[in-house]
């Protein structure tokens, strides 16, 4: 913050020789003299004038050591303003938000979250839903972002190299085109889906599409499946130009304005929570506990 030679310089003027200076620094009178000639050599400035009855401050020195406790000080204090910056930032929870991630439902909790941790603080950061984004961003999670609510499994949390809150049960549903003939349908029963193309999310990412995946092929082989490997608006747009069928989730239902998702007969439903890293920061780590004192109040979690 700023040159510590000025702390010798001071202690030099204070104590009014180098020998006592270097007594009080706890260093030797040859290193305070060095410490103060490369002062002088980096100033261009002579701060002293060296007589045999001691030291005599010049009139640089003099306007030099009449600043240089203010500039000690301040940087000082600015170093403390920083620290206090960096604690009140500790209470900031990051929540990194995109259409298939949406930040709605802490943004929903966040009244009662607050009650229980009043120091807490949220800051949605939007991000593309990108492969490359998604790899990144859940795998250094306490970065850049803290927080991310969406879909998640066992399978996906080994993968994507991080750990998740489970707050509930999503079901599985469909989107379709609005242009559609299933659109007019407020609810399907899986046979609605025989002869139509179903998009899912490949094998190995989502065990619970697998399962889904499992159960269709087994016992609606009527179904086309047709897999792809991430969730992001490029999907949605194929699923509406293509007239197929999605998998989707109803807190998706903003995400394609010409998308309808619709609710299935059947069981088979997805985790939905809060991804965050392995070691989350002691802010994430009170918030978790909070979500899971809601949870358990509301006999949801």
């Amino acid at each position: 913050m700023y040159n510590p030679q000025l702390d010798t310089f001071i202690a030099v003027v204070d104590a009014g020789s180098f020998t006592k200076a270097a007594n009080t620094l706890y260093i030797s009178p040859t290193a305070v003299i060095k410490q103060i000639n490369l002062l002088e050599e980096k100033l261009n400035l002579k701060l002293f004038v060296r007589t045999h009855r001691g030291l005599i401050l010049t009139e640089a020195g003099k306007s030099i050591y009449h600043d240089a406790k203010y500039m000690v000080q301040y940087a000082k204090d600015s170093v403390i303003r920083a620290q206090n910056a960096m604690k009140k930032e500790d209470t900031v929870i990051r929540i990194g938000t995109s259409p298939m991630t949406p930040s709605q439902i802490l943004v929903d909790l966040w009244p009662k979250v607050h009650e229980l941790c009043p120091n807490i603080k949220f800051r949605l950061v939007p991000f593309e839903n990108t492969p490359e984004n998604a790899r990144e961003i859940l795998k250094n999670l306490g970065q850049n972002i803290d927080m991310v609510a969406g879909i998640f499994d066992e399978t996906l949390l080994e993968f994507r190299q991080c750990d998740g809150l489970e707050l509930f049960k999503e079901p599985i549903c469909c989107a379709v085109s609005l242009q559609h003939p299933l659109a007019s349908r407020e609810r399907l029963k899986v046979e609605d889906l025989y002869g139509e193309n179903l998009m899912l999310l490949q094998r190995g990412q989502m065990k619970q599409v697998d399962i889904l995946r499992d159960d269709l092929h087994h016992n609606h082989p009527q179904i086309h499946i047709v897999d792809f490997d991430f969730f992001n608006t490029e999907v949605f747009n194929q699923c509406e130009n293509g007239n197929n069928v999605l998998m989707a989730v109803a807190s998706w239902k903003n995400v394609h304005p010409l998308l309808k998702i619709i609710p299935m007969e059947w069981n088979h439903a997805i985790p939905f929570g809060l991804l965050h890293s392995h070691n989350p920061s002691p802010a994430v780590q009170l918030c978790i506990s909070a979500l899971i004192k809601l949870y358990q109040k509301d006999n949801q979690y």
